[in-house]
């Protein structure tokens, strides 16, 4: 094994980019979760959003369009859950998992033609003079503007929560519904929309992994990134700036593990592949102990007429 042959300031720098399509569903997901719904079909929007935004790039040749075609696919397709869950008050959790096996189909539907194709490259966003510096300037300013947005959208979800009066509503909405309700809050629409903007935000996140960590559409190629990001969100005990460490984590070990691989670890390759997702069930067992809980209201169904 020849570990010199590992770089760590590039090692570094492919962790941000891993870290990006589960940082972007999973702060997404934390808003969802934060109105007291629980969504379960963050996998099936995040690869309805990776098909979604490589169609549009590869029609119209605009990586920006593409991303914007995903956010726009990912909150389409969560409109589904939302009439499920509060408008026929389906059972979320199942309502979640028809949501996700239904954004596998539908992708692998409106993939066909796309397989194959490599889309326009996404520029890279070289900060002047910082990113000459050296070391830092290869690590944190030589990243595409994907990645200054999931760092910007954390600190924004943060403070909007913290700090705002939207954020005020959406979490008492998601620590008692009635309560709410009886104050005049709409909550149906508040929760819509908190599940709208969790929508569009897994749309962003697939369309990162089609259009630029992997760039190219296969059937299937989120992988299982919605499930970690859904359990970021209990990793993070619903704190956003958790979310970010999570992700980071979770992004470190899927970097690491293939260096490993290219390094010629003698592992075998399988046992490398699923350690990024024994991590995370390592972290979740241990963190299950945490005293931060979840919002009171998480996952119960609300009727105005209670």
């Amino acid at each position: 094994m020849d570990l010199s042959a590992i770089n760590p300031a590039l090692l570094l720098a492919s962790l941000m980019v891993a870290a990006t399509p589960i940082l972007l569903a999973a702060i997404g997901e934390l808003v969802t979760e934060k109105s007291g719904v629980l969504n379960l079909g963050v996998e099936g929007m995040m690869i309805t959003g990776a098909i979604c935004g490589f169609a549009a790039t590869i029609e119209t040749g605009s990586p920006a369009i593409g991303f914007v075609a995903a956010a726009v696919g990912g909150a389409l397709l969560s409109l589904l859950f939302a009439f499920l869950t509060q408008f026929a008050l389906a059972n979320q959790v199942a309502s979640g998992l028809a949501l996700t096996l239904f954004g596998l189909g539908l992708s692998s539907l409106l993939g066909q033609d796309y397989v194959g194709l490599k889309p326009p490259s996404t520029p890279q966003l070289d900060i002047p003079i910082l990113s000459d510096l050296p070391v830092l300037g290869q690590i944190l300013f030589r990243h595409d503007m994907m990645v200054y947005f999931a760092l910007a959208l954390v600190a924004a979800v943060w403070a909007a929560l913290k700090f705002t009066r939207v954020g005020l509503i959406l979490r008492a909405v998601g620590e008692s519904h009635d309560a709410a309700h009886a104050l005049g809050y709409k909550v149906v629409r508040i929760r819509v929309l908190a599940i709208m903007f969790g929508g569009a935000c897994a749309g962003l996140g697939g369309a990162y992994i089609s259009l630029i960590r992997v760039p190219q559409w296969t059937e299937g190629m989120t992988a299982g990134a919605g499930w970690i990001a859904l359990a970021l969100v209990v990793f993070a005990s619903w704190k956003p700036w958790r979310v970010l460490l999570g992700a980071y984590l979770f992004g470190g070990v899927t970097v690491l593990q293939l260096n490993l691989q290219a390094a010629g670890l003698a592992i075998p390759v399988e046992y490398l592949s699923m350690s990024p997702y024994l991590i995370t069930i390592l972290v979740l067992v241990i963190m299950s102990s945490d005293r931060s809980k979840a919002p009171a209201s998480l996952g119960r169904i609300f009727h105005a007429s209670q």
